[in-house]
């Protein structure tokens, strides 16, 4: 029977690239929990967990000090703690773990603006490197009917300020989130916000809601139409052809995608437009 030391509070989630980290729950839940489309938290209350608690599960792992080699921070958004008490959970992390090459989270843009640039670079040099941030869309209609709390202005004001802070950013868009409505909008102004802040690493997914679109509509206020799969890979296309890279790399490879695009823009970007016009004829 294997044995893990931590005992989680579920449901727990994670990014793909996270499957081989080490997973320390700072918060449970998410601080604002009121995007229309997302279901991940709506189980949970939130709460910031005891420095007491986070180091007990973080002493419990120490005799697998040195096979440490990444750690994700949980749950929903754990920047919302206080740089003080962030800067005490990662100092006790890299001291626990001498052979540790990466700390990452999520983060919300709102919560990216709470804080200074200045205590960003602290976090940045107390061994945060990554952060996951769904910026979901660029378009300020689709992102004030989902809730997201955050405007195309904020998002970029946000992702600039912890990039400049030296913070590798991988962000996320969703596809088909804007509805066929706003299908066109969502693709060009997404676009826009992807290239004012040239994240190292972008992904896609597609809308899928887990407890149903019905669902989903009633707790939006628009007339929302579902992107079939064709119309889900034009928007795809046109949100491609808008993007205006140094270097990014790009995924379109998560389990709701209908079209599997890996590589990097602007080097690829041609050959993913060959890709979705050869399905699209």
């Amino acid at each position: 029977m294997n044995y893990f030391p931590i005992q989680y509070h579920e449901p727990l989630f994670r990014p793909p690239s996270e499957g081989r980290s080490i997973i320390i729950q700072v918060t449970l839940g998410c601080s604002w929990n009121k995007c229309s489309f997302c279901e991940m938290y709506t189980s949970k209350q939130f709460k910031a967990r005891k420095e007491e608690d986070i180091f007990e599960d973080i002493e419990a792992l120490l005799p697998y000090a040195d096979q440490v080699r990444k750690i994700f921070l949980a749950d929903g958004d754990p920047l919302v703690l206080s740089t003080n008490k962030l800067l005490s959970i990662l100092n006790k992390l890299t001291n626990s773990f001498p052979r540790i090459q990466r700390i990452s989270a999520y983060a919300s843009p709102t919560n990216l603006l709470n804080k200074t640039e200045s205590e960003l670079i602290q976090l940045k040099n107390a061994g945060l490197n990554l952060l996951y941030i769904g910026l979901e869309s660029g378009d300020d209609t689709v992102l004030d009917f989902i809730n997201k709390g955050a405007d195309h202005k904020q998002m970029i004001e946000a992702l600039n300020k912890s990039q400049n802070a030296g913070l590798n950013s991988s962000v996320m868009i969703i596809n088909g989130v804007g509805g066929k409505q706003y299908s066109k909008q969502h693709a060009i102004n997404s676009a826009k916000l992807i290239n004012a802040i040239q994240p190292k690493y972008l992904s896609t997914l597609v809308l899928h809601p887990y407890k149903g679109m019905d669902y989903l509509k009633s707790r939006i206020d628009v007339d929302f139409e579902e992107l079939n799969q064709i119309e889900l890979i034009e928007e795809t296309k046109l949100f491609i052809e808008n993007l205006e890279l140094n270097e990014t790399i790009y995924r379109s490879d998560h389990a709701s995608n209908h079209l599997i695009l890996k590589g990097v823009i602007p080097r690829d970007k041609e050959k993913f437009l060959q890709q979705i016009n050869s399905i699209l004829s």
